[in-house]
């Protein structure tokens, strides 16, 4: 099954088509942006697709990452992958961005809590983190950094993500051991495409998981009065 894959949900938009089976994409672009992802994102697809013959018409499924990330980076994402999926009539799949974060580091040789850290900003981060065994110490949350490292108890830790450093800095000021596998702008996209073609199309919805709510709120003074 070949797949299209696609990230905007955090500091970079890419794209890649993968075969599954293989260990690599058969084409793939990222680019880094913290803006512009609307603009960027449909060209990127068509130079990624153009370089593989059969283009769309080879397709089997649409992996998008779904967030936690940028509210307006995973509207892009997601509206692009349902749109594509709808005019090819192939599944669409969500890939949580925490998840896509965490798969490369537990597919390696390296041993300990297996930590994914997004900035949410404001003294915040997008925190999953699993143990040995696949038992899971942090489910997806948003949590301050203190509060993390609480929960982590004494590591080792492996951490990938936009806030990996930032964790990593606060855990050693806690004693606690760690390593900084990946802080990229983004997930690799060529692991968002993997773990898009194992995932149940019934399960795995192309929904937004925002897990805050919008910092942006009507207030209540502006309302109309219904009648």
């Amino acid at each position: 099954m070949r797949i299209l894959a696609i990230d905007t949900a955090l500091g970079a938009c890419s794209a890649c088509l993968f075969e599954t089976g293989g260990n690599e994409p058969l084409a793939r672009e990222t680019i880094p942006m913290e803006r512009g992802h609307a603009e960027a994102l449909l060209p990127l697809i068509d130079r990624v697709t153009s370089q593989v013959d059969g283009g769309f018409g080879t397709l089997g499924r649409v992996a998008v990452t779904v967030g936690p990330g940028s509210y307006t980076g995973l509207r892009v994402g997601i509206a692009a992958a349902r749109a594509i999926g709808l005019a090819a009539g192939i599944p669409v799949v969500g890939v949580a961005t925490l998840s896509a974060f965490l798969a490369p580091l537990m597919a390696g040789e390296r041993r300990g809590l297996f930590t994914a850290a997004i900035d949410a900003r404001h003294g915040q981060i997008y925190v999953q983190a699993i143990g040995a065994g696949g038992r899971a110490i942090i489910p997806p949350s948003l949590m301050g950094y203190r509060e993390v490292i609480r929960l982590l108890g004494s590591g080792p830790l492996l951490v990938a993500g936009t806030a990996a450093e930032a964790l990593a800095v606060e855990a050693r000021a806690q004693g606690v051991e760690v390593a900084v596998c990946d802080q990229a702008p983004g997930p690799d996209i060529a692991w968002v495409a993997r773990l898009g073609a194992i995932a149940d199309p019934a399960q795995a919805l192309p929904k937004p998981l925002y897990l805050r709510e919008p910092d942006a709120k009507p207030q209540d003074g502006a309302r109309i009065a219904r009648r």
